[in-house]
Parts: structure tokens; C-alpha cells; sequence
């Protein structure tokens, strides 16, 4: 009985695969699939998503702004920032103005008075937090992007070390203590004439300083 099923089982051996042969018989089946759909099936373009557009060179950019007007019509005077806080809370925001003046536009006064005041116009429109560190670092944190480019790209870790920091926090106490700067009014949103954001053709241009333009929202200003 012993050799007959021996026997017996080197005859079923011989007719049917064993496991490996199953596994390569699927996989060669589900290949030839695959090979199919690849060749025949309908093919369609990739889908960009929304964001994205073709890169431009400087010279494209800085031609595609200027071909948008400013509108100094729309170019509101700005508040003046009064600031609720301890004394604690209020070198914290100095600390916070500072530094995205310096990161922003280096020790260039004009230019840092007009970061100061968007970053104060922003704590006091609807979309924005309501404190100067909070506008600052708003979504540093995100995966999805933060609202001012040092807090996320790494040059936060590079501390620059120069004399501009004494001028800055002094810039910054002033605006904390209500002084405005005129030129970009009302203006929540700017950036570089060489870059052309996915927002700007929802905003409407209302100043220019140097290389950097200055927004209102369509409902504001």
C-alpha cells in the first residue's frame, strides 16, 4: 500500500503545477493585463493640479506685472495699531516685527516699514490672526505653505547678524505704538516684481515700492 500511494503521487505530480508554477502563471496573466490596458486603453494627460503653472524668467515676470495697473484710487489710508497687551506680549510682537522685516526685505527702512504695515493691516482683516505673531508664522507649521517664505524655507534657521537689528525693533516699536506708513495704505498681500503668485489677479495693486508690489483684496482697500 505504501509504494502504491508513492506511486500514485508521482503520477498527480506529473500532471498538475505546483505552487511556484501558480504564482508565475498569475503573474504572467496579470502582466499581460496590464501590457493591455497600457497599449490599448483610452490615454488622457496628466492632470496639473490648479497651482501649478509654467515658470517664468524674471524678465517674463517683472513684464507680466507691470502690465497690471496700480490703483491708487483704491489705495485706503491705513489704521493706526493700538496694541493690547502686557509688556511681555508687547516685546514678543517686537520680536515677531523685527524679525520678518529683516528676513523679508534685509535692512532696507522703506521697505521695512512697509512689511510692518502690512503684517499690522493683516491682524485686523478677516482671514488673518489677530496678533502680530500670529500673522507672522501663520502656517509655518502646514504642509500647505506659510503666509511669509522665511518661516518655512529654512532660512529662519540662519539668524542673520548685523547692526540692522537694533533699527528694526526700533521701527518695530513705533508701529506698535500707532505710527503708519502711508504709502501701501491698506495693503495685506505683496511680493516681488521678478515672481507672479497664484493670487495676484484675485487682488487689486495699489502701491509699488522698489522691486516690491502691494495688494488689497477686490472687497478691501
Amino acid at each position: 500500500m505504501a509504494q502504491r500511494r508513492s506511486s500514485s503521487s508521482r503520477r498527480r505530480s506529473r500532471h498538475a503545477p505546483g505552487a511556484s508554477e501558480w504564482w508565475l502563471l498569475l503573474l504572467g496573466t496579470v502582466a499581460f493585463v496590464v501590457v493591455g490596458i497600457g497599449l490599448f486603453g483610452p490615454r488622457r494627460p496628466a492632470a496639473l493640479p490648479p497651482e501649478r503653472v509654467e515658470p517664468l524668467s524674471f524678465a517674463q515676470a517683472r513684464a507680466s506685472n507691470a502690465a497690471v495697473p496700480i490703483r491708487g484710487d483704491r489705495r485706503r489710508p491705513a489704521r493706526r495699531y493700538r496694541f493690547r497687551g502686557g509688556p511681555a506680549e508687547r516685546e514678543q510682537a517686537v520680536e515677531c516685527l523685527a524679525t520678518a522685516a529683516l528676513y523679508e526685505v534685509g535692512d532696507d527702512a522703506e521697505g521695512q516699514r512697509a512689511v510692518m504695515q502690512v503684517v499690522l493691516n493683516r491682524t485686523r482683516a478677516p482671514g488673518f490672526p489677530h496678533t502680530v505673531c500670529g500673522v507672522v508664522y501663520q502656517g509655518s507649521l502646514r504642509t500647505t505653505g506659510c503666509q511669509f517664505s522665511f518661516t518655512c524655507d529654512g532660512s529662519f534657521g540662519r539668524r542673520p547678524i548685523h547692526l540692522g537689528w537694533a533699527a528694526a525693533r526700533r521701527a518695530a516699536r513705533r508701529a506698535l505704538a500707532g505710527d503708519i506708513y502711508p504709502p501701501v495704505g491698506r495693503a495685506t498681500h505683496y511680493h516681488a516684481d521678478w515672481l507672479v503668485p497664484y493670487w495676484r489677479d484675485s487682488m487689486v495693486k495699489v502701491a509699488r515700492l522698489g522691486p516690491h508690489l502691494f495688494y488689497v483684496r477686490r472687497r478691501e482697500g
